[in-house]
């Protein structure tokens, strides 16, 4: 897209084209004095993957459109870091300062039953902020984690990577028509004011970081997931046998997989046992169930017996 920066533009004349990307650059724990360096200068000089770096100011300078963007060149890497430090920063600074300012803002005795629910609400607010994050921290950050590190885990986790963005967002938009609605101001407004400006800044921002997440972290963890599915050839063959042929008799496979439910075990055990993926199993189960009309452990466990591949003894009964 014409007119987004380079990596040969000097950081200060991004800073000073648009005062957001201060917050940006702070994230990737890029710290000011750097003169008259380039984007690549500084990136370089402090760690940072400029790739990446380029990917999101102009992603925020565009506005942040809700579409995925080309993240060949993006360090999933980079990118984790830069969504840990931006959940540091809306938990451990921006939202205590917002409610500071809002306390000596707003009329608490116990008169204003408005001023007290209205912090009540907000309070509530930033608890459910934190819940999400922390779910997103040790369920989503940490197998993204996992990936990078090249432990061996399930490369079909789209259900972590799902996104509850909405309901934050829009909670934080009734805070503001809370106050301007329904807030009886009889005091210098200047300090309210104050506090409802912070909050369209933080509801922006969160927006932001929101979209970040959605179009430039998820493709870039669908990149990393696809590259650990190359480094696992032999079930990757196995997936692609899976569509179906057209015949009906069970593999071996199918086979292994009918003994272990006939035995008992869980998806998860007969993941573990045959080292497969879950994602695997779960597909090898649907297709012996096309295959064989049989739906329910019983009825598989009945046909194992049946055709003599587990014995009444070994029957999980």
């Amino acid at each position: 897209m014409a007119g987004q920066y380079k990596s040969s533009d000097k950081l200060s004349y991004v800073i000073a084209n648009d005062y957001r990307l201060l917050q940006v650059m702070s994230r990737f724990g890029i710290s000011l004095g750097f003169g008259e360096k380039t984007i690549t200068e500084v990136c370089r000089q402090c760690g940072v993957d400029a790739e990446t770096f380029l990917t999101i100011i102009n992603y925020v300078k565009d506005g942040a459109d809700n579409r995925p963007q080309h993240v060949e060149q993006v360090s999933a890497a980079s990118v984790l870091d830069y969504l840990k430090r931006t959940h540091t920063y809306f938990l451990g600074y921006l939202f205590p300062n917002i409610r500071f300012h809002l306390l000596n803002a707003i009329d608490c005795s116990v008169q204003n039953e408005i001023a007290f629910l209205v912090l009540k609400f907000f309070d509530e607010y930033v608890e459910e902020v934190r819940k999400h994050m922390e779910y997103e921290e040790t369920t989503v950050f940490a197998y993204v984690q996992k990936l990078l590190d090249g432990e061996m885990v399930s490369v079909d986790n789209s259900h972590l990577l799902s996104r509850h963005h909405e309901a934050i967002e829009s909670k934080l938009k009734e805070l503001k028509n809370l106050f301007m609605q329904y807030y009886p101001q009889t005091e210098n407004n200047e300090k309210l004011n104050a506090v409802i400006i912070s909050i369209y800044q933080a509801e922006e921002d969160l927006s932001i970081h929101s979209a970040v997440e959605d179009n430039i972290f998820v493709p870039a963890v669908r990149r990393l997931e696809h590259q650990a599915r190359m480094h696992r050839p032999e079930e990757d063959e196995e997936q692609a046998s899976l569509s179906g042929s057209g015949d009906e008799q069970l593999s071996d496979r199918e086979k292994e997989i009918v003994v272990c439910v006939a035995k008992g075990l869980s998806n998860k055990e007969i993941a573990d046992q045959l080292c497969l993926s879950v994602n695997t199993v779960t597909t090898h189960r649907r297709n012996i169930a096309r295959k064989l009309q049989i739906h329910s452990p019983a009825g598989i466990t009945i046909y194992a017996i049946v055709n003599k591949l587990v014995t009444l003894k070994e029957v999980n009964i």
